[in-house]
């Protein structure tokens, strides 16, 4: 197959809302797509009512909104009704335990019906959710909570061992509600979920809350210093409806399955919010990857439209494409894929598995829904993240010039930027408004990613301008890295990059010298990786760690992690002019 271009497929996308892009582009306003919203009875703007609270409303609340498949057999069908009355429940338990507007409210736990409850429940009492990812460790699930000053903390028994010995040094953690009917009632100083929730009112008046009051904080990670917490608005709820349509191709009706855990950002903008704002039905699956189980769950609960990440993709592609000859798919009207750039021969490969392309798409956790998309009723061009969303401006411009105007040659690299303005724009980095000014040139927001547009407005990602370390689909400051590493008495200090891998495309190897007095040996290596593991989680923790005699850095000191992956890829070294020498 011509890997250039992959025709749209006209019977599968008829109803599509982008049927005439360019029409669509220049008649669309944010101010008049703001109608595909009821807004709060009272006035104002809530997710949850969007999510679920109007449902009901309108006659959907016996709709399925989740349907949860446990990874040890169980389903559980939660319509929009049960879920506006199980949230109502847990935002009157939380006005119970004195929790109200703007308190933050972190959630860490698997793909569990508990958490969804518990998100739109803080959200319709006026509080601010903030997701963890489960395979966190002890460190950055610390730096999270305190950062993100959190007040309550919802989990489960086995990963609260992570958080109790740290409760100490959590002075703002006021609340932490355990879910697990009958298992909790031995933890000290902890709340049973389904005790507060069953005894509270299914009755609840949504918080007066406005477009610009806080909603939604997503730590991302950075080059240097702590993770960031991003700040996003109710008004954000806008751009995921109006994105899930456009860029998912969203229906009335549809099965719905967005794979990213809700520990990310995709989890909760797409697996989500967007999908309860159309009244779909989620599918919602606790267990971790099975290429088997994955092809069971798109066949047997009917799926019309899936939304991956590319290593999950690589994932099935290592599996074969004779797996999936083996299922009827014929159900499924809509792929995309976000996370990092999806591989050209993934494209293809799923044109010819599934009989429709997989459309890639971009955005990032500062931008909180998609930006740039493939849209079902336009040519796909493999490898290339899209066209820009109706609403969206985006350009290139040159990565090191500030002021510059944007760059209209095609094919030719810079910074991809986005005009500031639309919905779900990031409104601050949590107690560092110094980082958040940075990251804006004018009326531009400088996203750190290097790309190209070609001459029919196809946008390209080209890579990081920074250090930042994609793994599968998820942003790894390698400073935190770092910082967990030398935590440990043998290693004196530590360079981590990302170096290609197959399937995540990325992992983190790390380089480290030791502490006089501590050998290289295999034993001690073995311990590294150990606590690496422990004290970081295995989503953040190296893959690899080599034992240096010393690391090229600067001559003020600081280490120098380009010329680190530079001389483990075998690439040029560039400009070495300020490596600091014995």
């Amino acid at each position: 197959m011509d890997t250039k271009r992959i025709e749209k497929d006209s019977e599968r996308s008829s109803r599509h809302e982008l049927a005439d892009y360019e029409e669509v582009c220049s008649s669309f306003s944010w101010a008049g797509a703001r109608h595909e919203l009821d807004g709060l009875p009272g006035g104002g703007l809530n997710i949850a009512w969007e999510a679920v609270g109007r449902h009901p409303q309108h006659g959907r609340g016996d709709v399925v909104a989740i349907r949860w498949l446990g990874s040890d057999g169980r389903r559980r069908d939660v319509t929009y009704a049960e879920l506006d009355r199980l949230s109502n429940q847990f935002a009157n338990a939380l006005r119970n335990l004195g929790v109200g507007k703007g308190d933050r409210l972190f959630v860490l736990s698997s793909r569990i019906p508990e958490l969804y409850i518990a998100m739109l429940g803080a959200l319709k009492n006026g509080s601010v959710f903030s997701p963890l990812f489960s395979a966190f460790g002890p460190e950055p699930i610390r730096q999270r909570l305190e950062g993100g000053d959190a007040k309550v903390l919802v989990t489960t028994p086995d990963l609260y061992d992570k958080v109790a010995p740290l409760r100490g040094d959590l002075p703002s953690l006021e609340h932490v509600v355990l879910c697990g009917r009958g298992t909790t009632t031995s933890i000290q100083d902890t709340h049973d979920f389904d005790t507060i929730v069953d005894a509270a009112s299914d009755q609840f008046e949504i918080a007066a809350t406005t477009p610009d009051d806080m909603a939604l904080l997503h730590f991302t990670s950075g080059t240097t210093g702590k993770p960031k917490g991003a700040i996003h608005v109710h008004a954000a709820v806008l751009a995921h409806h109006v994105t899930g349509k456009f860029a998912l191709d969203l229906q009335a009706g549809d099965i719905f399955w967005c794979t990213a855990d809700p520990g990310w950002v995709t989890g909760t903008s797409y697996g989500i919010i967007s999908p309860l704002t159309h009244g779909v039905t989620m599918i919602v699956d606790e267990a971790e990857f099975s290429a088997q189980r994955w092809y069971e769950i798109l066949q047997n609960e009917r799926v019309d439209v899936w939304y991956t990440a590319p290593t999950a993709v690589r994932m099935l592609m290592k599996a074969g494409g004779e797996m999936a000859a083996g299922f009827d798919l014929s159900k499924l009207r809509f792929i995309a894929s976000v996370g990092e750039p999806l591989n050209p021969e993934a494209v293809v490969w799923g044109h010819e598995v599934f009989g429709i392309p997989i459309h890639d798409n971009w955005w990032q956790t500062e931008t909180g829904g998609i930006m740039i998309a493939n849209y079902a009723t336009m040519a796909v061009k493999p490898g290339s993240m899209g066209k820009p969303m109706p609403g969206i401006e985006a350009a290139i411009l040159p990565a090191d010039e500030r002021g510059a105007a944007p760059i209209t040659t095609p094919d030719v690299e810079g910074e991809l930027c986005l005009r500031v303005g639309w919905p779900s724009m990031f409104r601050g980095y949590l107690h560092n408004p110094e980082r958040y000014e940075q990251c804006f040139d004018g009326e531009w927001y400088r996203s750190g990613d290097i790309a190209t547009r070609d001459a029919d407005g196809y946008f390209w990602f080209v890579g990081r301008a920074d250090d930042l370390i994609k793994s599968a689909g998820h942003l790894i400051g390698p400073f935190e890295v770092e910082s967990g590493l030398i935590e440990h008495p043998a290693i004196a200090e530590a360079g981590v990059i990302g170096i290609p891998h197959p399937l995540a495309g990325e992992i983190v190897k790390a380089f480290v010298t030791l502490h006089h007095g501590f050998d290289d040996t295999k034993e001690l290596r073995r311990e590294l990786k150990k606590f690496a593991r422990e004290r970081l989680g295995p989503a953040v923790a190296p893959r690899e760690i080599e034992i240096v005699g010393e690391l090229p850095k600067t001559r003020s000191g600081k280490i120098m992690r380009r010329l680190l992956k530079a001389r483990e890829l075998g690439l040029p070294e560039g400009d070495t002019s300020t490596l600091e020498t014995s």
